[in-house]
């Protein structure tokens, strides 16, 4: 009995294998798509059009070849831009000989697009700061409570001259990050965009994610400043309250010094109202909630 499922299992892959082998060697058409790539820049020199990528080309040939395309290593497809700066306007059937042995034993019927435009100019460097390009989501109750850091903070990037004398800043790719409720340390690449090189392409990030509360802080005097020496000035009240939101390890270790409010002599003489806001200083990584009370009477008195 098990020979005779061997010799069965054997006959059923023969078929196959002879089905497989008379099938593939009929022609079929099929749809390949290849790697674009420009080559033969002068030296110094790029380009930042938005060339495609990748074509698309319309072969024929027998099934083992399309096969082997499809299957086999990623195929380029070579432009030579001949050393040459400025514009160009290519038809990419006239390389088709040039990469004909990438496709040996297939008719390319067409070519999609079949024509590219690009202008190669002159590559300039710059040391340009990184900003974040994430997307964060928190756990009910978290956030971010302190700045975003990059490592490294700034990257040299190298590029055309028309498009990067314009570029203040590098932002990393577009990732989502969700149900954050602690520090986070993750890796993000930095957009590929033709044209143009980074020092690295890799930026490792830290986010500091701590539950976010509220803190209030009482009895915080407030001073005026720029007193002319013959004036006095008298505050009704002279004192403040307020409340502050942020990470519950960074409030929990602010102090009342680390606050300063404060109003200026020459905004009580241009104020038409009677009362003033005062300023108030705080910490970084801290916003204010509330002020009480947000406004200020004053007396000015004069010697």
């Amino acid at each position: 009995m098990r020979k005779k499922l061997y010799i069965f299992i054997a006959s059923v892959i023969f078929a196959i294998v002879l089905w497989g082998s008379i099938s593939l060697s009929d022609i079929y058409y099929t749809n390949v798509d290849v790697k674009l790539t420009l080559t033969n820049f002068p030296t110094g020199y790029t380009t930042g059009s938005p060339v495609p990528e990748k074509i698309l080309l319309r072969v024929k040939g027998q099934g083992w070849r399309l096969v082997s395309i499809n299957v086999g290593p990623e195929t380029e497809f070579k432009v030579s831009v001949d050393g040459d700066s400025g514009r160009h306007n290519v038809n990419l059937y006239d390389y088709l000989e040039i990469n004909r042995w990438l496709f040996s034993d297939v008719e390319i019927i067409n070519i999609f697009p079949d024509s590219i435009r690009f202008f190669v100019e002159r590559t300039i460097f710059k040391k340009l700061p990184v900003i974040s390009g994430l997307e964060l989501n928190y756990k009910p109750g978290y956030g971010l409570a302190s700045d975003i850091i990059f490592k490294p903070d700034s990257v040299i990037v190298s590029g055309p001259v028309t498009l990067l004398k314009n570029t203040w800043q590098v932002k990393t790719s577009d990732v989502s990050l969700i149900s954050l409720d602690s520090r986070t340390e993750t890796e993000v690449s930095l957009p590929r965009l033709n044209g143009f090189k980074y020092s690295t392409d890799l930026i490792e990030i830290t986010l500091d994610i701590q539950r976010i509360v509220d803190q209030q802080f009482d009895n915080i005097s407030v001073e005026v400043i720029d007193i002319p020496s013959n004036k006095e000035v008298v505050l009704l009240p002279n004192k403040i309250t307020f409340n502050v939101r942020g990470g519950i390890e960074i409030l929990g270790k602010l102090k009342h010094d680390q606050f300063r409010a404060y109003v200026r002599y020459q905004n009580l003489v241009q104020d038409t109202t009677g009362s003033v806001t005062p300023v108030l200083e705080m910490p970084r990584n801290v916003t204010l909630q509330y002020l009480k009370p947000d406004r200020l009477r004053y007396v000015i008195k004069s010697f």
